[in-house]
């Protein structure tokens, strides 16, 4: 597997993961409809967004994009396709995204969580700092805040 900056015109490729990804838990197709907006790739987004993809085989399995967010960077899309997660991708791609906020200069990564993520991100090394409550169809959800602090390389 390596991991590539992506093109703009592999929108469409990192759409169909983050859907992919996100039905993946289960959650309602009215849901995952609402959602179409924050989990639609366009090419403008990857053209201003550090946005890398996961290739294992000649083929886009993941991705991740980071956004500027005051004095830190933001994990603004971290995507697997279900039939390769626990293969290490995730992995890989969360300490590429780290590798990137350290040479951009940035001290911490902040990473709002779906809850199902979460874990993930804490074995990682991130902490919590809080919560984002949304409402969805009547129903509370609480996303996780975690911030990655990044130590200088000594």
């Amino acid at each position: 597997m390596h991991i590539a900056r992506a093109k703009p015109d592999d929108a469409a490729v990192l759409t169909d993961i983050a859907f992919a990804a996100k039905r993946h838990w289960g959650y309602p197709k009215k849901w995952i409809e609402s959602w179409r907006d924050m989990l639609t790739v366009q090419p403008e987004f990857i053209t201003s967004h550090e946005t890398y993809a996961a290739i294992l085989d000649g083929r886009t399995v993941g991705f991740y994009a980071l956004g500027r967010k005051d004095d830190k960077l933001d994990l603004l899309h971290m995507w697997v396709l279900p039939d390769v997660m626990g293969r290490g991708v995730g992995r890989s791609l969360f300490y590429h995204s780290l590798e990137r906020t350290r040479e951009l200069g940035f001290r911490e990564l902040e990473i709002e969580s779906d809850p199902h993520a979460e874990g993930f991100y804490r074995h990682m090394g991130a902490r919590r700092v809080g919560a984002s409550i949304k409402e969805l169809d009547g129903q509370r959800r609480e996303l996780s805040i975690l911030i990655y602090e990044i130590y200088p390389v000594a």
